[in-house]
């Protein structure tokens, strides 16, 4: 083990307690030299430049980390309205198999779905005016008791004028899945959850439900369990019992249907040898639904890739006596898109189909729509009514996306760690990459013990001398890069930039939810709203990115313009995911705002300026307000109307005298039967009148005729997250000279308040609902 003494670092005093440098005595062990060695390079490293990076690396962190956290407070939903939705059954849990839920559809045939949101149908006691897909959420299941984390896999039985909806929930429990029933008798618009109708020890999915001989049988997946069971109700639709075990093999997504004299069963068998995941494709015959069961001579009649529509993705159906499969395309990730095919010979020892277009429209609000990532299951039956229902799941994120978030976010941090170092090295606050205690070039002098350990190590000696190579780095970017001349500080500002950019890249895939703005169902409905502004040619460049935005948000059903000036623009020249209408009205008022509008097909109207860009979480839940009090103007605007004589203030005067009794209708929900009704009635002509004459104040009369109609509440405020006023960029705002318009708009409150009754009587205070969302 050698004797030579084992030197401490200049002027400090040994752990052997010698005051000449040595930190322990050369009788001890051998131990002693290595508490020795390890005390001398890590004061090599602190001496030298380990604490002055610590030090500048930890400060850029909190520098980059300070303005991630702005924006994520800018960019993210604000807390309380993340508390509100998790309140209000929304807030279900993330899970890495996805967010599925389950929209209704309706046709005259199985080739021509429609969203019921189309379909025009409305229930008065959830203020769903129309009601609008999904139906049926993971909040639905858990507000009736059994919490999930998504539902998926519908399949419905039609039994006289009632529907059940048997379907595949996630217990938030045993994170497997069980099968829930929900009922309906009013075609799919509602349903009343009914509870858990089968719970195994294992994963149940695809509940494929089918009647034979009188008696009701259900086929779920089972292949967690290696088996194909059958189960037969002997209480429906809550009550099972397992009638036979039909196959000893772990089929998946199987369906049993009679077809020309035979029963045939479709299913996948992924534990095969050579088997393709989800491109794999079995045919079974036999005399009953219960077996005995014969392979098709063929099988699998498809082992190919996945995205060719395999593996089943519902129930088959039979029109015009032609039979046709649902498959599931899993080519770009799981369940990406429904396929149908037309069985064109189906034999004990030939299979031939072919694919038929579904002429179901693809979703284009992307994540902000309930199905807008994936929708992968349709069962559709025609009803005895003669008219066709379908009921299909659908996701708004991919498969596995919660996992790629974590690690995408993950790889974003460690990318400014690199690039924090990289600023360090080029200002000289980081004078080596790696600690110079690990390199084989270290300063100081090494014990012979530590050399002779460093020489039986090759694996160790090889990585010292790739450290000493890599810290031979920071001259080099040093002597590249002069950071002293313009040239050198604009690359380190660049740098610097690339670290923002993915340290907030960072930050939203870790904290920032899956980046959707979904709706807020009110009493278990879903529904949609009309967004109309009022614009005119100078302010096209506005109007476009408003379109753009705003036609994405979840529960937008229609976008009108109400063209007053100038030549109109063609629809198509918006990108847009709803339909954008112009009407282009014969003279320029600010009155056609509100004009009775037949076309418009939805109770609810978004008043709201083209200048006005606000998240779209926002307006989902200025429109949930909205559901609740359907006779009130809802708005983001509040203004307090007091004083003698009347003076027109802006929200700071109401946030001072902390209540509000106006809400502003550039930016508000109305019911468009009542307030475009009251605002060109007999009496409201004078109102009207005077905002021609001067250009301005039709949103404070129609505050004024709500009022005058009603002895309640007639306003409710919503606080946005944030809003910009996008006319400050393009120089075409309307109201230009403020004192101007505010004396105006004075005039106005006067002339109002003779004509309607005054409003300085109401005032309501903020901070009055629960959620928190008018603070």
């Amino acid at each position: 083990m050698g004797s030579s003494p084992a030197v401490g670092p200049t002027g400090g005093g040994g752990g052997g307690g010698s005051g000449d440098g040595r930190c322990c005595d050369m009788s001890m062990k051998c131990w002693c030299r290595w508490r020795c060695e390890h005390q001398h390079y890590r004061a090599l490293f602190l001496n030298n430049s380990g604490y002055e990076g610590l030090v500048f690396f930890l400060g850029c962190f909190v520098a980059l980390g300070s303005i991630a956290t702005l924006y994520a407070w800018l960019a993210f939903t604000p807390p309380y309205a993340v508390a509100a939705r998790a309140a209000s059954g929304g807030g279900c849990r993330e899970d890495n198999e996805g967010s599925w839920s389950i929209g209704v559809f309706y046709g005259n045939s199985p080739f021509s779905l429609k969203p019921i949101e189309a379909m025009n149908i409305w229930r008065d006691e959830s203020a769903a005016w129309p009601v609008a897909n999904p139906v049926v959420t993971c909040a639905s299941t858990s507000e009736a008791g059994f919490p999930s984390n998504f539902v998926a896999d519908p399949f419905i039985y039609v039994q006289g004028d009632a529907i059940y909806l048997f379907y595949e929930t996630k217990n938030v429990i045993t994170m497997q899945g069980d099968i829930a029933v929900a009922r309906s008798v009013d075609k799919g618009a509602t349903w009343q959850q009914l509870g858990i109708a089968l719970d195994e020890d294992w994963h149940l999915s695809y509940p494929y439900v089918f009647g034979y001989q009188g008696q009701i049988y259900m086929m779920p997946e089972s292949s967690e369990k290696g088996e194909l069971r059958v189960y037969r109700a002997f209480d429906f639709p809550l009550q099972w019992k397992l009638d036979k075990v039909i196959m000893k093999k772990p089929m998946v997504d199987s369906f049993v249907i009679n077809h020309k004299g035979n029963f045939w069963l479709f299913g996948s068998d992924h534990g095969s040898f050579g088997s393709k995941k989800n491109g794999q494709l079995e045919i079974w015959y036999g005399d009953s639904p219960l077996g005995p069961w014969k392979p098709h001579k063929k099988n699998p009649v498809y082992n190919t890739d996945r995205s060719v529509g395999a593996r089943n993705g519902g129930r088959p159906f039979i029109h015009d006596g032609i039979l046709y499969r649902v498959g599931q395309d899993c080519g770009e990730t799981y369940g990406r898109r429904v396929r149908i095919f037309k069985v064109e010979v189906l034999s004990k020892d030939e299979f031939k189909e072919v694919e038929v277009p579904l002429e179901v429209e693809e979703p284009h609000k992307g994540r902000n729509a309930w199905n807008g990532a994936r929708y992968h299951h349709l069962d559709v039956q025609q009803l005895p009514s003669g008219e066709w229902l379908g009921v299909m799941d659908g996701d708004r994120v991919p498969s596995g996306y919660s996992v790629r978030r974590f690690f995408l976010g993950f790889a974003s941090v460690a990318a400014v760690a690199v690039v924090v170092v990289l600023i360090g090295v080029l200002l000289g606050a980081v004078k080596c990459i790696v600690p110079l205690n690990w390199s084989s070039h270290g300063l100081g002098k090494k014990s012979n013990a530590f050399l002779a350990w460093g020489r039986s190590n090759m694996l160790s000696s090889k990585v010292r001398r790739f450290c000493s190579r890599l810290n031979r780095v920071p001259p080099f970017l040093r002597g590249w890069v002069k950071v002293n001349t313009c040239i050198g500080r604009c690359v380190v500002a660049f740098i610097f930039a690339i670290g923002v950019v993915l340290m907030c890249t960072g930050v939203n895939y870790m904290y920032g939810g899956n980046g959707a703005e979904e709706a807020y169902p009110w009493k278990g409905h879903y529904s949609q709203f009309t967004l109309l502004t009022m614009t005119y040619d100078a302010r096209i460049w506005n109007l476009k990115m408003y379109v753009k935005h705003y036609s994405r948000c979840s529960s937008v059903h229609e976008i009108v313009v109400v063209w007053n000036k100038g030549v109109p623009p063609d629809p198509s020249d918006f990108d847009s995911a709803v339909p954008v209408r112009i009407r282009v009205e014969a003279r320029n008022s600010l009155n056609n705002r509100f004009r009775m509008d037949p076309l418009i097909k939805t109770r609810a109207v978004l008043e709201l300026d083209d200048d006005i860009m606000m998240t779209c979480d926002d307006i989902e839940r200025g429109f949930k307000v909205w559901r609740e009090h359907p006779d009130r103007i809802v708005g983001f605007y509040p203004r307090l109307i007091n004083g003698n004589p009347l003076k027109y203030r802006a929200e700071k005067h109401a946030r001072k005298h902390k209540g509000y009794n106006m809400i502003l209708t550039g930016a508000a929900f109305i019911d468009s039967q009542f307030a475009f009704e009251r605002y060109w009635s007999p009496q409201a002509r004078l109102g009207r009148e005077f905002v021609d004459k001067y250009f301005n104040c039709e949103d404070v009369l129609l505050n004024y005729l709500y009022a005058n109609a009603s002895s309640s509440r007639t306003v409710e405020y919503v606080k946005p997250a944030w809003a910009i006023d996008t006319s400050k960029f393009s120089g075409v705002a309307i109201s230009r000279n403020t004192k101007v318009h505010y004396r105006i708009r004075s005039d106005c409150l006067a002339k109002f308040s003779q004509m309607y009754g005054g409003l300085a009587r109401r005032k309501w205070l903020f901070d009055g609902r629960k959620d928190g969302w008018d603070v």
